[in-house]
């Protein structure tokens, strides 16, 4: 066992190099030039002008926590949701969670005419709020899925897939019905908003996402043990005195939550919380305690590197990191898909 640790910390310490690593080439990468020393001298205040500092700490560095902390929320998030269903093709995209939030949301965006990718001061209050109104959109999508799902007093693993595929596309059309209502201004914002975009992320949407990071992160790696359990046969769950039923849904009700804050400051992101689970789970195994961390790491370097990607690829003109990601996760989604099968 202690070996098995030392090299989990091992694999820690290489991610948490490979993180910073991805964050300090998306720092530099941009149209304004700056040099390492540059950098650091502003970073560490040692000798800073006003024009490095609006370019890092207004426009680079919000950007970058900013994909860096979606990331660990997805891939948290894509954990809970694969150790409950025991399917590792489960994820937020595919069920119909995202969809659900991007759908509270957007109709938030309609009725309070706030722009989620360019924020003015009297729409700081409007942004710290927004991901109250997509956890409502993502909890609705969770209860009907859940309630079409259940059967006999529990949940059908197979029905909660294809069910949330249904309430994905259902989400979806909402979603894209109310954002035809908008004016073409408001229009175009809401679309970059959808497929995922974080170009122009500040200090407000870290601060409106980082309080349900923290506090649902922490509850759901305490409780990242049962997820080790929901791996046995659900008689042998209940032998050992645990409450299935409920423990499933506190924890896919903090996975909505996840999902929510970072849906509220990216749009809806795809496949990072397939992804991430299943890299980690080849590399450290099933047991969730020394999982989750290393999912969180490379959920969070993913984006932050197709951030970088979708950045500089086509500059000056920016892709959505919605679609940087797509174009790697529905390939690597297919290969699960024929790997299961096989």
């Amino acid at each position: 066992m202690q070996l098995k640790k030392s090299k989990w910390l091992l694999m820690i310490g290489a991610f948490t190099f490979l993180l910073f690593g991805a964050m300090y080439i998306h720092l530099m990468s941009g149209a304004f030039a700056m040099t390492t020393p540059e950098v650091l001298k502003t970073l560490l205040r040692i000798e800073s002008t006003e024009q490095f500092d609006l370019v890092i700490f207004d426009f680079r560095l919000p950007r970058i926590i900013t994909a860096a902390l979606v990331g660990m929320g997805l891939a948290m998030a894509g954990v809970v949701l694969q150790g409950i269903t025991k399917n590792a093709l489960a994820d937020p995209g595919i069920i119909g969670i995202n969809a659900g939030a991007g759908c509270a949301i957007v109709i938030f965006m309609f009725f309070f005419q706030v722009e989620l990718i360019n924020v003015e001061i009297n729409s700081i209050l409007k942004i710290l709020i927004v991901p109250l109104f997509g956890f409502v959109g993502g909890a609705i999508a969770a209860a009907i899925i859940l309630a079409i799902s259940y059967k006999q007093g529990r949940m059908d693993m197979q029905k909660l897939i294809l069910t949330g595929i249904a309430i994905n596309t259902g989400f979806s059309a909402i979603t894209l019905l109310w954002s035809l209502k908008m004016d073409e201004g408001d229009y175009q914002a809401a679309a970059i908003w959808m497929n995922g975009s974080i170009y122009n992320s500040n200090w407000y949407f870290v601060c409106a996402m980082l309080p349900w990071l923290l506090i649902l992160g922490i509850y759901i790696y305490r409780k990242s043990y049962l997820l080790d359990y929901f791996q046995l046969e659900e008689e042998t769950i209940t032998s050992l005195g645990i409450s299935l039923e409920k423990e499933k849904i506190k924890l896919l009700l903090a996975s909505v939550g996840l999902v929510s804050a970072c849906v509220s400051v990216s749009g809806s992101i795809g496949f990072i919380g397939l992804m991430a689970p299943h890299i980690a789970r080849q590399l450290v195994g099933i047991h969730h305690r020394y999982m989750m961390p290393v999912s969180l790491f490379i959920g969070a370097i993913l984006l932050v590197f197709s951030d970088y990607i979708a950045k500089t690829v086509f500059s000056p003109v920016e892709l959505s990191v919605g679609i940087v990601v797509s174009l790697v996760g529905i390939p690597y989604f297919l290969y699960l898909l024929v790997k299961s099968k096989g």
